[in-house]
């Protein structure tokens, strides 16, 4: 007898890019700079336009510096969220049990029958390569995606719990 109604959720924080953060504080630097030379040279009103468009840069970068990945698991649905800066969400895929067709850690040879196969990868989960052992997991939906993401086992469990032909531990 399988529960159907679990719900479970949990948090990851993803590793920011270096190039990100480097061309954010590079384009807060330019706002202060643009600024700064639209008061005391004779750049004025170019000076200020190149000052909130350095300001605006610097805020779209700022948002991608800092991401977290939320799963959420209820009624045989997974749903993954981003969130950005810790101050916006975005959902970004729901995905039924019904259509994944595998779920195993990474590095599982369950997958083996899907590495030849040419899949759009959607990866959310640390991107923190040098953590072991590896926690990501994989899972191919509808047999056109391929989904990376790090779950807790709690999250496995349940839905491993729903679809146990189609979810492994190894």
């Amino acid at each position: 007898m399988a529960l159907e109604n679990n719900y479970v959720e949990c948090l990851v924080a993803s590793k920011g890019s270096p190039l990100v953060k480097f061309f954010s504080y590079l384009s807060l630097a330019l706002a202060v700079i643009f600024f700064l030379s639209s008061i005391l040279t004779v750049l004025g009103i170019a000076g200020l336009i190149l000052c909130v468009a350095a300001g605006v840069v610097y805020y779209f970068l700022s948002l991608n510096a800092n991401i977290e990945f939320e799963y959420q698991y209820c009624e045989r649905e997974i749903t993954v969220d981003k969130i950005l800066n810790k101050s916006k969400r975005k959902n970004v895929g729901k995905f039924e049990v019904d259509h994944i067709e595998a779920l195993a850690p990474t590095n599982s040879h369950h997958l083996d029958e899907f590495k030849n196969k040419t899949l759009k990868t959607m990866d959310f989960s640390a991107r923190d390569k040098s953590r072991q052992p590896d926690p990501t997991y994989t899972f191919i939906y509808d047999g056109k995606e391929r989904i990376i993401f790090e779950p807790t086992a709690e999250f496995v469990t349940a839905v491993k719990s729903v679809a146990p032909r189609k979810v492994f531990t190894d």
